[in-house]
Order: C-alpha cells, then structure tokens, then sequence
C-alpha cells in the first residue's frame, strides 16, 4: 500500500470517528478511545469511561438548553472534575454555565474559567472579585467544610454558590460564611445535599 494511500485510508477514519461523536456508537467509539488512553494514565480504566460520558452528557445538555451557549463554552474532564472555559457576552451566562454542569451525575467540581465580555465598571467587577476571593478563602480554610464540592461566582455583589454539599449543617455553614462578608447584598444557592452514606 503506498503511503498516500495509507494517509487517506487514515483521514477517512479520523474523519467519519469524529462525525460519529455525536451519535450512540460515538460515545462509545470514544468511550473506547478513553479506555485506551486510560491504561496510560493513573486514574485507571473506569474513571476514563465516566469522564467521556460526562464530556458527551455535557455536550449534549448545553447544545438542548443553549446552543450560544454551547457554541461559547469549552469543557474539560478529569476525574470528575470539569474545567469551563470560552467568552461570554454576560455574567448570567457564566453562572448558567456553572449551573448546568453541576446538573450532570457524577461532576465533583467545577472550575469557571469563562471570561465575561460586558460592560460592568471596573469598580463592580474589583468588588466581585474581592468578595468571591475573600469567601473562597474563608472556605477552603475550614475544616468543617469540603470546598472542593462548591463553585462561588460573583456578580453585582450577589454571591452564587452551586454544588453538592455533604449535610444540610454542612450548606448552612457555607451560607452563613457568604452572607457574612462585606458588601454582599444577596446569597443564592444551588446545591444539593448529598444522602446519607
């Protein structure tokens, strides 16, 4: 077989794995493609596989919810973990980012890294900033509280906080810690409180 054969038999494949991404036996062509990578990796076969279908669950809920949406935002798994990146027009569509993801079973944090491209003043966004510094730090200091299971965005001095907690005493602690830093005006939660193990 010659090698220009060889390359085009190869595009051929590449091309019609990444149309078929989008379909059943896609995810499972990529579930299989993760399980093969995961044999390099230390977090093992079954962590590989979960990652894919929360990449393709995300995938496909932001492309039903929001197609802008889906269209702006990138995502990265590892181990349950998903990283968001991409540019948004307004606040409200990065915290309706982070909302969705946590939506999905099985994410245990998610790491909101869209950038916003609104019009907010400096002074606004330096006090969002500040609050969401000051009450993640607050957290993740605490040792009667898991942080890595919360995501705190920030904007017009609301606090969101989404996530999963591990007790209602747990989220209530969380609730109180934002509510009592300066300048919020508001504290909005969506979490889940975990059963009972």
């Amino acid at each position: 077989m010659s090698p220009r054969l060889i390359a085009t038999v190869l595009a051929a494949g590449i091309l019609g794995l990444s149309v078929a991404a989008c379909t059943p036996v896609g995810v499972a062509v990529g579930a299989g493609a993760a399980g093969a990578t995961a044999t390099q990796k230390e977090k093992g076969f079954a962590a590989a596989v979960d990652d894919t279908r929360i990449r393709a669950e995300l995938n496909a809920l932001f492309f039903r919810t929001n197609a802008d949406l889906f269209q702006r935002v990138s995502f990265t798994v590892e181990e349950g973990r998903v990283l968001l990146t991409g540019r948004v027009v307004k606040p409200e569509a990065r915290l309706e980012a982070t909302k969705l993801t946590w939506t999905v079973r099985d994410v245990r944090e998610v790491i909101n890294e869209i950038q916003i491209d609104d019009e907010s003043g400096l002074t606004d966004k330096g006090r969002d900033a500040w609050i969401a510094t000051k009450l993640r730090a607050r957290l993740l200091v605490d040792d009667q509280v898991s942080f890595i299971n919360y995501s705190v965005d920030v904007v017009n001095q609301t606090v969101y906080i989404m996530g999963v907690a591990r007790s209602e005493a747990e989220l209530q602690r969380v609730l109180g810690t934002a509510r009592d830093i300066t300048y919020v005006r508001q504290v909005v939660e969506f979490v889940r409180v975990a059963p009972p193990k």
